[in-house]
């Protein structure tokens, strides 16, 4: 295939988390939506579809297609990203001298640290610093089997995949524009079940993640005020950690799980600081996904941490033009399927 094909066919960005779809194209020139759309899915089955046949996630993208696309498609041609949990990665240091292929080095070290045989991965690799004492390489590693059925689904949907893509890598492109991401930032993605962390300096350096997520958050204000999820849904996102009635009450449930969060923010920082070549001083927290929608979040944190902390807000820039906009709290959901959709021909083609 050749460039021109790709040129001719825009990108859309496909992002697969644990609990919903979400799919968005946009115009790379203007930083314009010109369509976009998310679909919640059974967990359950999602998880076993992707380790079986892919038939329910097939199914489910093109009722996404079908019934929740807000504006329209340029092509069918698509940046995937899957589940973090589906992905290895780290940040490994070689050698400045090291002799013979990178790649074969990074393989090594991919067998020591990843517990599946490496014959069972797709294995990549990024060089994020070079000097002459050290080389690091940020990997990524996923399942060749997951990989392959997401593939497979896809295009029973209609859809021909042409680059997978972590998610951070996606986030990554769109803050580097939009949020000062030209700072050693940590950003928090802080999704439905799960919460992912990484270190952005110049390219993704460290990642690491926890099994917290918005929905934790919904369970523990459920139980502790002794209401419906609903109910507790909407004072999450509602009254959140802001002051108000329920607030004591709000912040006493969710304050276990959200310092597990801290915690692991924590525990990346140091790894980043101790770890990695050239470390710089981490200079801002950025909080995005569909669980960043609790009022009072970006405080906690800058609290906690002693970092300035915020949620994520690329609308300025990046813009729905005359498309209906979804809701404010919803927005930062569609930010990493928002970077996928902005990957360049180029980068694919370097």
């Amino acid at each position: 295939m050749s460039k021109y094909f790709y040129k001719d066919k825009p990108l859309i960005g496909l992002d697969i988390s644990q609990t919903s779809l979400k799919l968005m194209a946009i115009d790379p020139l203007k930083w314009t939506v010109l369509g976009y759309g998310a679909l919640e899915v059974d967990p359950a089955k999602l998880q076993q579809s992707i380790d079986s046949d892919g038939t329910y996630l097939a199914e489910q993208v093109k009722t996404l297609i079908e019934t929740k696309l807000i504006g329209s498609l340029p092509s069918n041609h698509v940046v995937l990203s899957i589940p973090a949990s589906r992905t290895y990665s780290r940040s490994i240091t070689l050698p400045g001298d090291i002799k013979g292929d990178i790649m074969e080095a990074v393989r090594l070290e991919a067998e020591q640290s990843i517990p599946v045989p490496v014959d069972q991965l797709y294995l990549d690799y990024e060089i994020t610093s070079k000097t002459d004492e050290a080389i690091t390489a940020y990997t990524c590693a996923a399942m060749r089997r997951t990989v392959d059925i997401c593939i497979a689904a896809l295009d029973k949907a209609g859809l021909e995949v042409i680059v997978v893509e972590p998610s951070m890598n996606a986030v990554a492109r769109v803050l580097k524009k939009s949020e000062r991401g030209e700072l050693p930032t940590v950003i928090v993605d802080i999704g439905a079940a799960n919460t992912d962390v990484a270190i952005l300096d110049s390219g993704i350096k460290v990642t690491g993640g926890i099994a917290v997520g918005g929905n934790t958050m919904t369970v523990d204000i459920s139980k502790a005020l002794k209401i419906s999820l609903e109910q507790a849904h909407q004072l999450k996102v509602l009254s959140g950690l802001t002051a108000g009635d329920k607030q004591r009450k709000i912040t006493k449930a969710v304050t276990p799980n959200l310092q597990k969060v801290v915690t692991e923010i924590r525990k990346i920082m140091r790894y980043y600081e101790e770890r990695v070549q050239g470390a710089s001083k981490i200079e801002q927290v950025v909080i995005i996904g569909g669980g960043s929608n609790m009022p009072g979040i970006g405080e906690y944190f800058t609290d906690n941490l002693m970092l300035a902390a915020r949620i994520a807000s690329p609308w300025q820039l990046l813009n729905f033009g005359k498309l209906a906009q979804p809701p404010k709290q919803f927005k930062s959901r569609y930010i990493s399927v928002a970077g996928l959709a902005l990957v360049e021909p180029k980068e694919i083609w370097q």
